[in-house]
């Protein structure tokens, strides 16, 4: 379904973002595994942890719904059993992986095959799959080169710890051994090159299993561990989704927009550091802790950006706003560079070529680099976007027309509602066009 999006005059109001996308997986796959009934409040409603949801139900996890956002999980301590059919992941790069790593030592008997669609197998998995093998889990792949779909079978003996070091920081795949570990003999320890968003690590002990963390890039657990239900389990706003509404208010002519309840997770606000930096009006509000992760309330008003570079320490930070920065940096005075942001070819589309080919699409100047961009600040005109079924590059072209001179229509912009269901119903409620 192609979406049109208008230039505006305004945009103001109050937007409750989704919950957090990310927190949500954890909070169902721990949920799952723990001892006790768990009710999850303010879950993300998109597509992505709904695939997670229903393939652990498939796994007999009893799970009931409720209000919007609700869910009560009634763990599985003693294991999965195995599925009748493979589990469907959809577009879920984050569910699969973690997943991956729970069945590696929950698995009770026989197998389970993980797959998804057409984007989510062409992902490469060989970065959890390889540290599962050497931890005693019997993980196959499929596809071409790695790619789904991937095969647990119920591991013959107890797991093996072991110290794994990241040649990438990915709290997918951190968080993919990490859950492995909890079924493992002895000590799991992951290092990373830089500190990725940590919210495994902040989970785990409100279940009651202790993290060390004894250096700001290693975390470790001891196993076997087993998990109790903490009972209730709130799941704060998505800063990811929140921020395709800071870029959209701070390049918006005129209004005020109030988010409340965002997840403010330091390993996620890397974005807020950069748009501030560019001069962007946001202040933060209300600061507090839920569910062990920091919360606050958001404003944004309209503001003249100055172009800022993007540095490779940066990137862990801010990766899934890198499309949406993109389209602040254009908006912004001077040019602007991002390096080290390699990851992005292998997300839901080759994100780097994508936010290129959406921005000429616009009558942007962008120049490709291999991790990265260079973005040379300039009015955007209308035009159709290519989403490449993404659901991050839909949302970020779609903003982009706010402050364009003409339309922007998006191409497969249901891919949305991966994440974001009611996005493009809040933006016109929002906004006023011109």
């Amino acid at each position: 379904m192609d979406l049109l999006f208008a230039p505006a005059r305004a945009l103001a109001g109050e937007v409750r973002v989704p919950g957090d996308k990310s927190v949500t997986h954890r909070a169902y796959l721990l949920s799952a595994l723990a001892e006790g009934t768990t009710t999850i409040t303010g879950a993300n409603p998109g597509a992505d942890c709904e695939a997670t949801l229903a393939a652990l139900s498939a796994l007999g996890a009893q799970v009931s719904r409720g209000e919007p956002g609700t869910a009560r999980i009634a763990g599985r301590p003693a294991g999965f059993d195995a599925p009748a059919g493979d589990l469907d992941l959809g577009n879920s790069g984050t569910g699969l992986r973690l997943l991956t790593g729970a069945l590696a030592g929950h698995l009770i008997s026989g197998a389970a095959t993980l797959s998804g669609d057409a984007s989510l197998r062409g992902r490469p998995m060989r970065r959890i799959v390889e540290p599962l093998v050497s931890m005693g889990a019997e993980v196959t792949t499929r596809g071409p080169e790695g790619t789904p779909p991937l095969t647990v079978r119920a591991a013959r003996g107890r797991l093996r710890g072991l110290l794994h070091v990241l040649p990438v920081a990915s709290a997918q795949v951190k968080s993919c051994l990490l859950l492995a570990g909890l079924a493992a003999e002895g000590t799991t320890v992951v290092e990373e090159p830089l500190p990725s968003r940590d919210h495994t690590e902040r989970m785990l002990p409100v279940f009651g299993v202790a993290v060390r963390r004894p250096a700001p890039n290693r975390c470790a657990l001891d196993g076997p561990a087993r998990l109790a239900s903490p009972g209730a389990l709130g799941v704060p706003g998505d800063f990811s989704a929140a921020f395709f509404w800071l870029v959209a208010g701070t390049i918006a002519p005129a209004g005020e927009l109030l988010l409340p309840g965002v997840g403010l997770n330091p390993g996620r606000i890397g974005g807020l550091t950069v748009l501030q930096r560019m001069g962007a009006a946001i202040t933060v509000s209300n600061r507090r802790t839920e569910g062990g992760e920091p919360v606050g309330d958001l404003t944004v008003h309209p503001a003249r950006l100055t172009a800022s570079d993007v540095a490779p320490e940066e990137i862990p930070a801010l990766l899934d706003e890198l499309p949406a920065l993109a389209v602040a940096q254009a908006y912004a005075r001077g040019v602007s560079r991002v390096r080290g942001a390699g990851e992005l070819r292998v997300k839901e589309s080759d994100r780097i070529r994508a936010v290129v080919n959406a921005l000429r699409a616009l009558g942007g100047t962008v120049d490709e680099v291999e991790g990265g961009w260079d973005v040379t600040g300039g009015p955007l005109s209308g035009g159709v976007v290519e989403s490449r079924g993404d659901h991050r590059i839909a949302m970020a072209f779609g903003i982009a027309g706010l402050g364009a001179t003409g339309p922007v229509l998006v191409r497969e912009g249901e891919m949305i509602d991966t994440s974001y269901p009611c996005f493009y119903s809040d933006l016109r409620d929002r906004a006023t066009f011109r």
